[in-house]
């Protein structure tokens, strides 16, 4: 349970943090409501009508065009408020809360007085359940989240502020290209999935070459890529799919002293634009895809080219220009590459800037590609499945232990993460002996099996629910060293590669076996 609730806080830390600043209540509090109200995130309430506070719908609610959505609690279909975002919910709590004579001592403690907010909310009868206050407090403390009350005071502290006393940092990234000045190129509540950022690599085509990529890989599949700034103009629309970079479009905006940005979306599989038109922020160009002839798999290829006022022009890295709208547009999004925000070389030193901690271990980020719909990787069944939520669980410490063995630096792991996460696939050959391979693959909606080449056979074993159990319970162990874990999961893993080895025997033999022919069956 602790895993599920420490990946709802870091998904939706920000919004917490937002409105303690914009109201005063603690982030701690406002997330273990989350938490406890909406179980994680998977609640039927929060998946369908993005309602992670149990809030019912009033008739003033109603009356000004709120939605709502039927459901059984004390009494059955009972009208619950239906928001467009998780953030509109975190918005409306805080508002409920403020609005609501009820609360009213709750906002007369300090910000950071969880252990009085939990029992005030408690009192005031938030929740008709029993024990409202305990169970906040017990999620508080278990997973910290009074590390975010310390983080908002401080940096209000720093301003010479209180908390209550902010202004709003958080603005969603605009779909409608009606309400905003800037938007990211693709929809996302965190974070982009680099898969190839701006700068020499080995080329796809041809691991042989070294080439520069004058632009930044950005995973997705079929969605629609979005204009980053008001008033740009198509000066280039490519519908050809047989060209390197496939159908594309390019979009240019003006800067100061005449110069210009140019902005290219490339691999597109549709194009909803024409040359000489006017877009805005947040406004569909067309559909990402994988069209060309120099594209490994569905992607976004984003590239970005500064034009001078005397007309020359050069290539530059994205990840400087997607900073540049995300400071300007106050857009709380990362662009992350091997558990690497990309922008954050480029972030200026305004204090008023967004700051996004993306500090993660390797775990951590596998974590978060395996769990996060932005990366586009994602686990199937997680978080609904307590079979697949275990199969994560193994699938992220194997990683961590393999790449503890190998002696790898921070980047490398970070790099290892990415791989094992994106291609399901961890080689686990240095935790076990005497073995030519053994690799732990998970397809999607699946469990977890280990691929087996002994060297003379070659097998599959897929492990099953008690595997999994005696191989986390070794990994969770902090009293036990890396070579010892090592140790304990070469023998597990041996164990369940001798059965299955027996088992393949077996069946061959019976296979192979016919019976003679004095012997008659009935």
């Amino acid at each position: 349970m602790a895993g599920k609730n420490q990946a709802y806080a870091e998904r939706y830390a920000e919004y917490a943090m937002e409105q303690m600043r914009l109201y005063g209540i603690p982030a701690s509090v406002t997330l273990a409501q989350g938490i406890l109200e909406s179980a994680s995130g998977q609640s039927r309430l929060a998946q369908n009508e993005n309602n992670h506070f149990g809030i019912k719908a009033t008739q003033s609610w109603i009356a000004g065009g709120g939605r709502y959505g039927l459901y059984t609690d004390d009494k059955p279909n009972e009208k619950f408020c239906s928001y467009d975002s998780v953030g509109d919910s975190y918005a409306h709590h805080s508002r409920f809360l403020k609005e609501n004579s009820r609360y009213a001592s709750c906002f007369k403690l300090d910000a950071d007085d969880y252990r009085g907010w939990a029992q005030g909310l408690d009192k005031a009868g938030y929740a008709t359940a029993g024990k409202y206050a305990p169970a906040l407090i017990s999620i508080i403390e278990s997973n910290n989240l009074q590390r975010y009350d310390r983080m908002v005071m401080e940096e209000m502290n720093a301003k010479g502020l209180k908390p209550g006393q902010g202004t709003p940092q958080i603005q969603p990234t605009n779909v409608n290209g009606t309400e905003q000045d800037y938007s990211f190129p693709l929809k996302r509540e965190e974070f982009l999935f680099v898969t190839s950022p701006f700068g020499m690599r080995t080329d796809p085509t041809d691991p042989s070459k070294k080439q520069m990529h004058k632009g930044m890989d950005i995973r997705c599949d079929n969605e629609a890529v979005l204009a980053t700034e008001k008033d740009g103009k198509v000066v280039a629309v490519n519908d050809n799919a047989n060209t390197p970079g496939g159908k594309s479009v390019t979009v240019e905006y003006a800067r100061e002293g005449g110069a210009k940005v140019q902005v290219s979306y490339l691999h597109l599989s549709s194009i909803s634009v024409k040359v000489g038109d006017t877009v805005n922020a947040g406004q569909q160009i067309g559909v990402s895809g994988n069209t060309g002839t120099r594209t490994t798999g569905s992607h976004l290829h984003l590239g970005v080219k500064q034009i001078a006022s005397d007309g020359n022009g050069r290539d530059m890295d994205p990840a400087a220009y997607l900073a540049e709208i995300a400071e300007k547009g106050n857009i709380r999004l990362t662009a992350m590459h091997d558990g690497q925000n990309l922008l954050a070389k480029y972030r200026s030193e305004n204090p008023d800037s967004p700051v996004i901690d993306t500090s993660l271990s390797p775990e951590d980020w596998m974590k978060k590609l395996l769990s996060s719909e932005d990366s586009g990787i994602g686990m199937g069944g997680y978080g609904q499945d307590p079979v697949m939520e275990m199969a994560m669980t193994l699938f992220t410490s194997l990683m961590a232990l393999a790449v503890q063995i190998d002696n790898r630096t921070e980047e490398e792991q970070m790099a290892a993460a990415t791989a094992a996460a994106t291609d399901r696939r961890i080689d686990l050959t240095p935790l076990v002996k005497g073995m030519r391979e053994c690799t732990l693959m998970v397809k999607e909606g699946e469990t977890p099996a280990l691929s087996v080449d002994t060297g003379t056979n070659r097998f599959s074993a897929q492990l099953t629910a008690a595997d999994m159990n005696r191989m986390n319970l070794v990994l969770s162990d902090s009293t036990l060293t890396g070579e010892e874990k090592k140790e304990r999961i070469s023998g597990i893993v041996g164990n369940i590669v001798l059965n299955a080895q027996l088992s393949q025997d077996y069946r061959q033999g019976m296979s192979q076996h016919t019976p003679s022919e004095n012997i008659s069956i009935r």
